[in-house]
């Protein structure tokens, strides 16, 4: 009896204190949220009169066509609802393009973009690289495996070939895919990258996926060191590159 009281308030406890991370992590987000809105409004001007236009614009054409039906005031709060889920979209994809637009032309952007792409993506940033960060990244997806490739044109282009090469003697006939990533004819620009990936065709199953990651887990290990996201414009790269000549 008295094991069974002791187990109820360990887990009364642990629920509370489930409940006091939940919502510390909840105000952490509005917090996050609220400093990314702030940051964006000061840089984009309209971002406030487009979100505003859109709830109204959503609220008045719901209530219009409450006026036709006699349902006004039934459709007036589906309007409001439907405006405020249009300035949440508005919001996120400005804030997107923003992002994207700084980190442009920036070593470890690709790797970046591929890492916050959704889905049951398997990204291992680095593949291959040189000491100018001109880098390699690999992506495991239902397509089967796509490399992407950031970094000057002239270098990357081999280093990409390479590892193309290395990849199809241990997947035989699973399909590879190779993207580079740019805004010359032929490549693919970074902000439009994860939606060009997630268009391919879908050539392979889930467990295909397990097999194929399984056998590339050599080559993982050789890895370049490459920044894990965007180096900030300026910044000195003298340590990075030593990583790089180490591996």
């Amino acid at each position: 009896m008295a094991a069974q009281s002791a187990k109820a308030q360990k887990d009364k406890a642990a629920r509370a204190e489930a409940k006091v991370a939940r919502k510390a992590a909840s105000k952490q987000r509005r917090q996050q949220l609220f400093q990314a809105f702030n940051m964006q409004r000061k840089q984009d001007k309209l971002l406030i009169p487009l979100m505003a236009g859109s709830v109204v614009l959503c609220t008045a054409l719901a209530f219009g066509i409450g006026l036709i039906f006699s349902m006004q005031w039934l459709l007036l709060p589906l309007g409001i609802a439907t405006g405020i889920l249009l300035a949440i979209f508005i919001f996120g994809r400005r804030i997107q393009r923003t992002v994207y637009s700084q980190a442009e032309g920036q070593p470890g952007a690709a790797g970046w973009a591929l890492d916050t792409m959704r889905g049951q993506w398997r990204v291992t940033q680095g593949v291959a690289g040189t000491t100018h960060l001109d880098a390699v990244h690999r992506v495991i997806g239902r397509p089967g495996v796509i490399l992407v490739a950031e970094g000057a044109p002239h270098r990357v282009r081999q280093l990409l070939a390479q590892e193309k090469k290395r990849v199809a003697r241990l997947i035989g006939h699973i399909p590879i895919y190779d993207i580079m990533v740019g805004d010359e004819e032929g490549q693919v620009p970074l902000r439009k990258l994860q939606t060009h990936i997630a268009k391919l065709p879908r050539n392979i199953t889930p467990k295909q996926m397990d097999i194929v990651e399984g056998r590339l887990a050599a080559l993982t290990a050789r890895a370049a060191a490459m920044p894990k996201g965007p180096l900030p414009q300026g910044a000195k790269m003298r340590n990075v590159q030593r990583a790089v000549r180490r591996r």
